[in-house]
């Protein structure tokens, strides 16, 4: 499995204490995020918050890191990553923060050390666009949402 290094820095030593993102699994694709808060953090059901995690990264070109949400989170307490995946470039030096959703039928409170998300470091393939007057055809053509059906 190929690595590389990616520089991280707490921006707030008073969250210094909160573990660093980490794999749960030899096996595991993210590294699991925590929140960095003082105290409890509510999210209202239906709503959505946006935690800090007091983290911010150094990215090498060509890379990025997609924050998607925690499987139990979601399935247990109905708690998504609202944009996901959430893209942190590689040019983006300010504070990881995660946009959380509230998709359960409770509010639901977020402790300071909490895993919340995950992040996962994906290779970037830069587009060159180049305008045509046609396109090869398909066989699927335009068929959009559905056109398969259900069965």
């Amino acid at each position: 499995m190929e690595s590389i290094q990616i520089k991280i820095q707490h921006i707030d030593e008073k969250f210094s204490d909160i573990q660093l993102p980490e794999y749960a699994t030899e096996g595991s694709s993210g590294l699991d995020l925590r929140a960095a808060v003082d105290k409890e953090m509510k999210i209202e059901k239906g709503k959505v918050a946006l935690v800090p995690t007091n983290l911010r990264v150094e990215i090498p070109a060509g890379y990025e890191i997609q924050i998607r949400p925690r499987s139990g989170l979601a399935a247990k307490n109905g708690i998504g990553v609202l944009n996901s995946p959430g893209t942190i470039d590689s040019d983006y030096r300010g504070e990881i923060k995660v946009i959380l959703f509230n998709f359960g039928e409770e509010d639901f409170i977020i402790h300071r050390g909490d895993r919340i998300a995950q992040m996962v470091i994906s290779k970037v393939y830069r587009a060159d666009l180049i305008v045509v007057g046609d396109l090869n055809n398909s066989s699927r053509g335009e068929g959009g949402f559905g056109h398969t059906g259900k069965k």
